[in-house]
């Protein structure tokens, strides 16, 4: 596994002996990338149930500011922390280990620019996320990698590559009409 593109690419990432651990493979990982080309100049982004963290340390290698990471396994956080390492990533990453519903369901609103969910596939810990997001949009971009049979709610961008997709979700944005009135400065 290594990173794909930007000022890392072609740098290997250890991955954690664990048969548990399903990495997000490359051409996934860089298809979902590209999606989000636009998006990644100067994010915070939040890579939970992160693993090796390829997809945070990706986003920074293709110009995101800082990532946090959210994972609870010992031998992902192991190998996780090493890729941060090898990178030299410190300054601009955290490492949280944590349960990554709880750690969704305390965001507040807009808390990153980005937030990257690949939990276990078929998992229901998805579907919680992302109803987390919808009732409070934790960040504007809510970007998942699910089974390709993971019936997901509508009104996103879908991509699919042989078993898996990755869905990428936006928070409305608040125009003129829908924002908040704002009374006129008083001299």
């Amino acid at each position: 596994m290594r990173i794909i593109a930007g000022k890392f690419k072609g740098r290997d990432l250890t991955s954690p002996a664990d048969f548990r651990v399903r990495p997000t493979a490359e051409h996934v990982r860089g298809a979902l990338l590209d999606l989000l080309a636009e998006d990644l100049p100067g994010a915070s982004v939040l890579d939970l149930f992160a693993g090796t963290g390829a997809l945070g340390l990706e986003a920074i290698s293709r110009g995101a500011r800082r990532c946090d990471f959210v994972e609870t396994r010992p031998t992902s956080l192991a190998a996780l922390k090493s890729n941060i390492i090898k990178l030299r990533l410190k300054e601009r990453t955290r490492v949280f280990k944590k349960d990554a519903l709880p750690f969704a369901g305390q965001l507040n609103a807009d808390a990153y620019d980005l937030v990257f969910v690949d939990p276990p596939y078929e998992s229901r810990m998805l579907d919680r996320v992302i109803d987390s997001w919808m009732a409070r949009h934790f960040t504007p971009v809510l970007a998942v990698e699910h089974a390709r049979t993971h019936i997901l709610p509508r009104g996103a961008l879908t991509r699919t590559f042989e078993d898996t997709s990755v869905t990428i979700y936006r928070a409305p944005r608040a125009t003129a009409a829908t924002a908040p009135a704002t009374a006129a400065p008083t001299e």
